[in-house]
């Protein structure tokens, strides 16, 4: 079978490859350790371990999923850690989400021209009960 060459090249880099384990208590939520490892396993001392944390908060839009990394040197540092990241992820959240707000509050809306050269959809495009003159 011909290769499409317009499909991405898609490879595993040897260089950056990380174990991962994931802890969780089940409640709060989850910590995700990604240690280094070079192409046949083995732990990389080379590269720092990295931990990052996983949660979902109750809003009343709804559930609103948290990832986020800690800045840790263990799992109980990252573990101490956890709840001053989910609060700067939500926190950062909340600020995408008021400048998506701003973004789409400050869109020009350009109405749509009607059959006759007119604003709107005009006379006779529509099944409404009111009459343009």
């Amino acid at each position: 079978m011909a290769q499409d060459p317009t499909l991405p090249d898609i490879s595993i880099d040897r260089n950056a490859l990380y174990r991962e384990e994931v802890f969780s208590d089940r409640r709060a939520g989850t910590i995700r350790v990604m240690t280094p490892v070079d192409a046949t396993g083995r732990p990389d001392a080379a590269r720092a371990v990295l931990y990052s944390g996983q949660t979902q908060l109750l809003t009343p839009a709804g559930i609103l999923p948290l990832a986020f990394d800690i800045e840790a040197k263990s799992l109980e540092e990252a573990i101490v850690k956890f709840p001053e990241a989910v609060k700067a992820a939500l926190e950062q959240a909340i600020d995408e989400a008021r400048e998506m707000r701003r973004e789409a509050a400050s869109r020009i809306v350009v109405p749509e021209v009607g059959a006759a050269g007119g604003i709107g959809p005009g006379p006779g495009a529509g099944g409404g009960k009111i009459k343009f003159p």
